[in-house]
């Protein structure tokens, strides 16, 4: 499933091709995403303007001057720059046209979402409970210490929902716990302040290295370039249980955590 740097690199990726733009057409192919897209979306966004793309969690934001399209590429979608006279593929769902160019959504297990709204989208109910954004100034190391008094579930988990931090997903989370020495299966509710400092700066380091990197193709992720992302070339212990900690070298444990492949290191992380 594409994760808050998969997201994040999409949207820098699409952002330059089309904002400021008009749109010129909108095919849709196939309204049978995870809700049903609404039939008349070309009636409601031809010959208006994309003012910006943004992103709330795992949420793209296209803002028009009339109301906001709200994109999830689901577990297996993605979003790329085309020109508007190339043949569809066949789980090519969805063409946003801007003059030569368009936003070609392609999703083939139809997970993903395409919904308009012309309310405020931060009052939506896809977003209005969500968490801070991770790489804000207000997700911070005393935000995370309070949020977990009190909480028995295992610190992963908790660093998963989305209502406590948004777009820490299964691999970021790994990751980050581990270069934190934290164990993914430690009560949240342990957590120090000195902790949570580390492990906020962890979680920002590892996500904004990510973008850097283009995010995580572990399947068939591609930005909004149709390039890969590459950090999987650099993860410490997502993927490579059983494999030797690049820290001491012993075998990476690897469990299902909240149904979540979850590994770590037994001897870094306590």
């Amino acid at each position: 499933m594409p994760e808050l740097p998969e997201v994040e690199t999409t949207r820098r990726g699409l952002a330059p091709h089309c904002e400021g733009r008009s749109l010129t057409a909108l095919q849709l192919r196939d309204t049978r995403l995870r809700w049903p897209v609404q039939s008349d979306l070309a009636e409601q966004l031809c010959g208006h303007t994309l003012q910006t793309i943004d992103r709330r969690g795992k949420y793209l934001l296209f803002r028009f001057e009339h109301g906001t399209l709200l994109v999830h590429l689901g577990m297996s979608g993605s979003m790329r720059v085309m020109p508007s006279h190339s043949a569809p593929g066949k789980h090519d769902h969805v063409d946003l046209c801007f003059g030569e160019q368009c936003l070609r959504y392609n999703d083939p297990r139809r997970f993903g979402c395409m919904l308009w709204t012309q309310d405020d989208p931060a009052k939506h109910a896809l977003i209005a409970h969500l968490g801070p954004e991770p790489l804000h100034d207000t997700f911070n190391a005393e935000y995370l210490f309070q949020k977990s008094r009190g909480r028995s579930q295992a610190l992963k988990t908790f660093l998963m929902d989305s209502r406590i931090v948004v777009g820490v997903g299964n691999i970021y989370a790994n990751e980050a716990l581990h270069r934190a020495g934290l164990h993914p299966l430690k009560a949240a509710g342990k957590l120090s302040r000195p902790k949570s400092e580390v492990l906020v700066n962890e979680i920002k380091q590892v996500l904004d290295h990510a973008i850097q990197r283009g995010g995580t193709t572990l399947r068939d992720f591609v930005g909004g370039d149709g390039k890969p992302g590459y950090f999987a070339q650099e993860l410490f212990v997502y993927g490579r249980g059983g494999e030797p900690c690049k820290q001491c070298g012993k075998p990476l444990t690897e469990k299902a955590v909240a149904q979540r492949t979850t590994v770590y290191c037994t001897a870094c992380q306590r």
